[in-house]
């Protein structure tokens, strides 16, 4: 393992910051620890090559390091940040974007192979096998081969998910694909959330919306997420102002009620409890850190 990892952090610092021919490939380069940041993750598997990070989803705090990856397979909010990086040693993490008709056409190739079943939660984290760092230090040196990488890379993309879909995190991988999964249903509201998380709701309506009763929908919802649907929708609310308090520079108040608080005193009360700085300290720190004027 130790072989292969060597020549992906490699190939990561070679790669990182510039167009390649791989469609989906993430790189990351982050050389010096940082504070906790919000953030919505996406479906996507990452690899870390070197260094370690740490996650928090709802009251669950995920840490991984080298030769460690994780899944995500619903988009989430998530706090996060980088505890183990320096100029001298990085952490270095390639990921890639699951799609969920890649993971379905899958599938239905290996109807009849199995696939570990079990519940499923929207954030995992495992040791990688040699085989999966295998494939991915595969698909990294496609990076400067655009001929060649038009041709192999989706042949190589598809034995990574092969590969995720055989491991402890199968289950999470297959749910994205499955159109009429639980997973998929629970996906439906969580869009449903992100595009209306103005706007009150009853779980009941929710639960119609998924094509369940109230308490398996309830019950889904918390397994795949580690959080209720209000406490899901409060982190987007939260993340939203923070992204307008500082990328906009919209004052408090204003920034309460468009994200959808009825009162400024419970949208500052919330925002410290989240971010641990009421909104106004808070956006004063985060431009002042990256000397924004």
């Amino acid at each position: 393992m130790e072989k292969a990892l060597a020549e992906l952090r490699a190939r990561i610092v070679a790669a990182a910051g510039r167009e390649h021919a791989v469609d989906g490939l993430l790189l990351s380069i982050v050389d010096a620890p940082t504070p906790p940041m919000s953030s919505l993750a996406t479906p996507t598997f990452a690899l870390v090559a070197q260094g370690r990070k740490r996650l928090a989803v709802g009251d669950q705090v995920f840490e991984y390091g080298a030769g460690d990856y994780l899944v995500v397979s619903v988009d989430l909010p998530v706090t996060g940040h980088f505890v183990e990086a320096s100029k001298d040693q990085p952490c270095l993490g390639v990921g890639l974007s699951l799609r969920a008709e890649l993971i379905a056409s899958l599938l239905l190739d290996a109807a009849d192979s199995q696939v570990p079943g079990g519940s499923v939660q929207a954030l995992t984290v495992s040791r990688a096998p040699d085989e999966l760092i295998d494939a991915v230090v595969r698909l990294l040196r496609l990076v400067d081969e655009p001929e060649d990488a038009r041709v192999l890379a989706p042949l190589v993309e598809r034995e990574i998910l092969w590969r995720l879909l055989r491991s402890p995190q199968g289950a999470a991988v297959r749910e994205i694909g499955l159109a009429d999964s639980s997973l998929s249903h629970v996906a439906r509201v969580i869009r449903w959330i992100r595009d209306h998380y103005t706007e009150p709701f009853r779980v009941e309506e929710l639960a119609a919306l998924a094509g369940m009763s109230t308490s398996a929908f309830h019950r889904h919802f918390r397994t795949v997420t580690a959080m209720t649907p209000i406490q899901f929708q409060k982190k987007i609310r939260l993340q939203e102002a923070r992204l307008r308090l500082v990328g906009l520079g919209e004052d408090v108040t204003s920034t309460g009620y468009a994200v959808g608080y009825d009162s400024p005193s419970q949208f500052s009360r919330e925002y410290r409890r989240e971010f641990g700085t009421p909104p106004s300290r808070d956006t004063s720190l985060i431009r002042a850190e990256a000397s924004l004027p």
